[in-house]
Formats: C-alpha cells, structure tokens, sequence
C-alpha cells in the first residue's frame, strides 16, 4: 500500500484537487484526473462532494487559504520584525518555485484569475481567502505601530507584489522577479514604519 492510500480517502481527494489546480487551473482539471492522482473512485468525489467540480473547488482554496495563512504566521512568528517576515516569504515562495520547476504557484490566484467573472461561488471563497491574509499583514503592521489605515495599504501592496512575482516567475521560469518583489515590499514595509516612528516622534514633541 502507498503511503498515500493510508491517507483517507476525502483528504486525499483535496490533496490531489489542489496540487492539480495550483498546476493546471480550474478549467484544466478534470474530476477524472482529481480520482486518478488520489487513488481514489471516482464516486467517492460526489460521496464527499455532492456539488461537484464547484464545491470540491471551493473546499479546496479554502482549506489552502488557512494553510498557506498558517505559513505567513510561522514566518512572522519565527521573525524578529516585520521587515524580516516578508522578506523570508518571499524568499521562501522563490524556493518553492525552484523545487518544483516553476509548476506551483498560488492556488488561489490561479484560480481567481480565471473565474473572478463567471463562479460567484468561487470568486466569493478567493475573495474570503484573500481578506484573511491581508488582515493578517494589516494587524502585524498594525501592532509594529503603522496606522490602521496605512496597514491596510500596505497589506495589499505587499500581496499584489506576492501574486504579481508569482505569475511573472512562472511565465519567464525565473526567480528573478520574486527576487525582486520581495525587495520592493521589504522596502514598503520599512518606509511605512519608518513612518510611524516619524510621526510617534512628532507627537511626542
């Protein structure tokens, strides 16, 4: 038995959907495909999934979303500021773009990108997604003494710069681009507590 079969068999099902999709897109990947690389029947997708290719999809970029939150917290927890979190991140999203020849990138932004106009359903859970991990960002720069409002901001620039990197390193296969977004929102990020500690300055005066 493989150790993938000792896994059970709904986990396995969105293992597979979202390596295929993080691939291939969700126009891309077949019900037929998701079975065969679980090792799973394919009767076993509308067991788990009655609503189909949908709502697998949809379990799939949420259950992505936590974990690849997960993963920004472990670097911001394992750093000793803000700027040092982003900027081992980004060098961790070059490295796992290297490993896996340029094959995986965001699951979520790959699939936004294609459905953003045509699945409320999965548009709302990329959406969802997306809000998480800026309010992660917002409230850790938030806490680093930035301006709520200015955290904001800069949560979404440092993001754009995240996906943008993503899509530019896969289309040229370099790392380049990632190399060079990760310095860009290292330096926003900087600026931004530059400027809160400015201001702190001010008021104090």
């Amino acid at each position: 038995m493989s150790p993938r079969a000792k896994v059970p068999t709904r986990d396995r099902i969105v293992y597979a959907s979202a390596e295929l999709l993080r691939r291939q897109g969700y126009a891309g990947t077949g019900l037929k495909q998701i079975a065969s690389e679980a090792q799973a029947p394919f009767g076993s997708l509308y067991h788990f999934f009655p609503g189909g290719k949908e709502q697998l999809a949809e379990e799939v970029l949420r259950t992505g979303g936590r974990f690849f939150l997960a993963l920004y917290e472990a670097f911001a927890a394992a750093a000793p500021d803000l700027p040092t979190a982003v900027r081992d991140f980004f060098a961790g999203a070059a490295q796992t773009l290297e490993n896996t020849d340029f094959a995986d990138a965001c699951p979520i932004a790959t699939v936004a990108g294609e459905v953003a106009s045509t699945n409320e359903v999965l548009r709302q859970a990329t959406a969802d997604v997306f809000e998480s991990w800026l309010a992660a960002v917002t409230e850790d720069a938030t806490r680093a003494g930035v301006n709520p409002a200015r955290a904001r901001g800069l949560a979404q620039a440092v993001l754009a710069l995240l996906e943008g990197a993503f899509l530019l390193s896969r289309a040229t296969r370099s790392i380049e681009p990632m190399r060079s977004s990760g310095d860009a929102a290292v330096a926003l990020v900087r600026a931004a507590l530059a400027e809160a500690t400015m201001s702190t300055e001010v008021d104090d005066g």
